[in-house]
């Protein structure tokens, strides 16, 4: 599925919600980002629940309202694990069935780069046939240092080397030690080579993973940082999708959200 690149914002699956309730609201909405997360919990989505049938009228759904999938792989999948890489992998064969172009996984930080890296290449030549990408995400744990290692370690590599991203998740770099209720020191800290193709949306008052909307912690006082942060990403070239991580009540709340993000995207100079 050839959709074009470019900024886009949408909404994810939650697992406190059956999955057709917030892919519903992205279409009713006009939202042109989509994210399925592998997360069954009480009531969420995981691939199984999806018939070869449905999977095909999912992609001719996402064609005719010009909605880019992305894949959340379950973020308990160590790619340096057997059961994680075959998690991993069922999440990249579901990508590429319904026409997504990017397949999420978090870092694992606690192994080198050059092991975690040796990880993804199967996770990889798994996706290329589908011209999918992944993308890495850094977790609460994950140092701009480990994130720059690991793609010194990719850049290096002629079959890693495009096929792999980061997704910056800004609340889990407010939540890192060494950039505590600071996410913007952390986005700085990362280098040129670190290719910042996906973005998971959402703040937290710096003492928990709280996932809360933007623009209603921190950011409903003062939205200099996520402007500065807009400013950064447009600087290093940021084309691809922002998912805003949550289901709020009401969910309304990210029809506002998306609009104002928009808004100062299309504020912003460089």
């Amino acid at each position: 599925m050839k959709i074009p690149a470019r900024f886009r914002i949408g909404n994810q699956t939650n697992c406190n919600v059956p999955a057709h309730l917030p892919f519903k609201f992205a279409i009713d909405n006009g939202f042109d980002a989509f994210e399925w997360f592998s997360d069954p919990g009480r009531v969420g989505w995981h691939e199984d629940t999806m018939s070869a049938a449905q999977r095909s009228e999912c992609r001719a759904v996402a064609l005719k309202h010009d909605i880019l999938f992305s894949v959340h792989a379950p973020w308990a999948a160590d790619p340096t694990k057997p059961a994680g890489a075959a998690a991993i992998m069922q999440s990249i064969r579901f990508a590429g069935e319904v026409g997504a172009g990017i397949v999420n996984l978090h870092i694992f930080p606690q192994y080198e780069a050059k092991v975690y890296v040796e990880a993804l290449m199967p996770l990889i030549e798994a996706a290329r046939p589908s011209g999918l990408r992944l993308s890495i995400e850094n977790t609460r744990q994950t140092s701009p240092e480990a994130v720059n290692d690991i793609f010194a370690v990719i850049s290096a590599r002629q079959d890693a080397a495009g096929h792999v991203g980061m997704c910056l998740d800004m609340g889990h770099a407010n939540l890192f030690a060494g950039t505590h209720n600071d996410y913007l020191s952390y986005v700085d800290q990362l280098g040129e080579q670190v290719p910042i193709i996906h973005w998971h949306a959402h703040e937290n008052w710096g003492d928990s993973d709280s996932h809360l909307p933007l623009f209603t912690g921190s950011a409903a006082q003062s939205d200099a940082a996520v402007r500065a942060l807009v400013q950064i990403l447009k600087r290093r070239g940021f084309v691809g999708s922002v998912v805003m991580e949550q289901w709020p009540e009401p969910p309304e709340i990210l029809v506002e959200t998306r609009r104002r993000l928009l808004e100062i995207w299309s504020e912003t100079k460089v």
